[in-house]
């Protein structure tokens, strides 16, 4: 019969197992999202219109930039 320390160790070492199988299908599942979305992009690159809807993102960003409320070094908030 095992002791009480070898029990315990043994567990120990089944759920490091586990966590590490965990890790390894996140760091899987989080290459797979990698590829996916590089390749999205590069499908998108090579739609018509592609440089223009970059070019009008930009002009959007920077509007809602300067429209966003600045917040001063006590706190307070002002456009």
């Amino acid at each position: 019969m095992k002791s009480k320390r070898e029990s315990r160790s043994d567990l120990h070492d089944k759920k490091i197992d586990a966590l590490i199988r965990v890790v390894q299908g996140l760091m899987d599942e989080n290459a797979y999202l990698k590829d996916l979305s590089v390749g999205t992009f590069e499908t998108i690159k090579l739609m018509g219109g592609y440089e223009e809807a970059i070019e009008e993102l930009k002009v959007q960003m920077a509007k809602k930039a300067s429209e966003t409320p600045k917040a001063d070094r006590d706190g307070e908030v002002s456009k």
